[in-house]
C-alpha cells in the first residue's frame, strides 16, 4: 500500500517548520505534563457514539503519526478515531531536555484525558507501534479502567534478552553524551537520515525493497524539522526502553492483541509465550514486515476487527 506523497501544507508551525500533516482530521494542541502535545482527530457524523480509538506511533529516528496513518484513515470513517504525536516527534515539542519513559507514559496518558472530556469516562480501545507498545501498556498498567483493548503491533519487550523485573531503563549516559556534542550533533543525525539511509532502514523494517514511498517521503521531512534530533538521540541511546515491560505485559487484564510479521530486522518474539496462552490474549502472526497494516491492509483490518468484536464482549473490570 503506497499512500500519497506527503507536501508542504497549511500545518506548519514555528515548532514543525512546514511539515504537513501525517493524517486527516482536525489538529490539537494541548500542554501537559510531557509538554505541549499535538494529536489528530476524526469523528464521523455515523459511528460518532463508538468506543473511540487511540493511535500510537514507534519510536524511531523518525518516528511520526505517519506510521499508523492506513490504520487511521480507515477507521476515521466509521468511529471517533485519534493520534498522538509523541513527545519530540511531529508537532508536538521537539525541545531539548530528557526523554524518558516517564514522559511518553504520561503522553498517553494526556491524550486519554482528552479522549474522555470529549466522549465519557467509557474505556476505549487503543492500539500501538513498536516500542510506543511499550508506553501504551505501562499507560494501561497505571488506569487499566481507561482501556477496552490493547493492541501491539510489533512490540519492543518480547526478545531474547535477559529480562530483568527492575523498574528503569535501559540507559546508556555516556553515548547519550557523545550523541550531543553541539560539534556535530545536528550534522551526524542529517547523515543518519538522509533519504538513501531512511530507505534503508525501512528495507530492514518491511524485510523487503517494496516499502511504502508515502512514508519515505514523510519520514525524510520530519527527520529534518528543528530539534528533531533530539528524542532519536534519547532513543538509541536506551533512556526509552523499560527493563521491566515483559512484567507489564503479562499483568494486563483487559484484551490484548499482539501483531507481528516474519520479515526484516524484528522478528525476534521468543517471550510471547509468556502471554500467548492467557485468555485475554490474542497472538496473529503476518507474513510481512514489521509494518503489516501498510502491506496487508485488508486482511490487518479484518484481524483487528475480528479481535474487537470479541474484546466488545468481554465485561469491564
Amino acid at each position: 500500500m503506497n499512500a500519497p506523497t506527503p507536501t508542504l501544507g497549511s500545518s506548519a508551525t514555528p515548532g514543525a517548520a512546514g511539515l504537513p500533516a501525517p493524517v486527516s482530521g482536525e489538529r490539537h494542541d494541548i500542554d501537559s505534563f510531557a509538554g505541549r502535545l499535538t494529536y489528530w482527530a476524526a469523528t464521523p457524523e455515523v459511528g460518532a457514539t463508538q468506543t473511540p480509538l487511540l493511535l500510537i506511533h514507534s519510536i524511531n529516528a523518525a518516528g511520526s503519526a505517519y506510521e499508523i496513518k492506513p490504520i487511521y484513515e480507515h477507521y476515521s470513517k466509521s468511529r471517533p478515531v485519534y493520534a498522538i504525536e509523541l513527545p519530540g516527534f511531529g508537532h508536538s515539542s521537539r525541545s531539548k531536555r530528557q526523554y524518558t519513559i516517564r514522559m511518553m507514559t504520561d503522553a498517553v496518558h494526556a491524550a486519554v484525558g482528552e479522549i474522555q472530556k470529549v466522549h465519557g469516562d467509557a474505556p476505549i480501545d487503543a492500539l500501538a507501534l513498536s516500542l510506543g507498545c511499550e508506553f501504551l501498556a505501562r499507560a494501561a498498567d497505571e488506569t487499566p479502567k481507561a482501556f477496552r483493548s490493547l493492541a501491539l503491533i510489533s512490540p519492543t519487550g518480547f526478545d531474547g534478552r535477559s529480562v530483568r523485573w527492575v523498574r528503569g531503563s535501559r540507559a546508556i549516559p555516556w553515548l547519550h553524551a557523545v550523541f550531543e556534542v553541539p560539534l556535530w550533533s545536528e550534522k551526524f543525525f542529517h547523515l543518519l537520515t538522509t533519504r538513501a539511509v531512511i530507505g534503508w532502514f525501512l528495507k530492514k523494517t518491511f524485510g523487503t525493497p517494496n516499502f511504502d514511498q508515502g512514508l519515505l517521503d514523510y519520514d525524510y521531512l520530519t527527520t529534518h524539522q528543528p530539534g528533531a534530533q533530539h528524542a532519536p538521540y534519547y532513543f538509541v541511546s536506551g533512556y526509552l526502553f523499560s527493563q521491566d515491560v515483559l512484567r507489564i505485559y503479562q499483568d494486563l487484564a483487559m484484551p490484548a492483541w499482539l501483531s507481528h510479521g516474519v520479515r526484516g530486522d524484528f522478528v525476534d518474539y521468543k517471550r510471547k509465550d509468556t502471554v500467548e496462552g492467557k485468555p485475554n490474549w490474542t497472538v496473529t502472526i503476518f507474513q510481512t514486515g514489521a509494518m503489516p497494516h501498510f502491506e496487508v491492509p485488508d486482511e490487518f483490518i479484518r484481524s483487528y476487527d475480528e479481535f474487537l468484536a470479541r474484546a466488545a464482549t468481554v465485561p469491564a473490570t
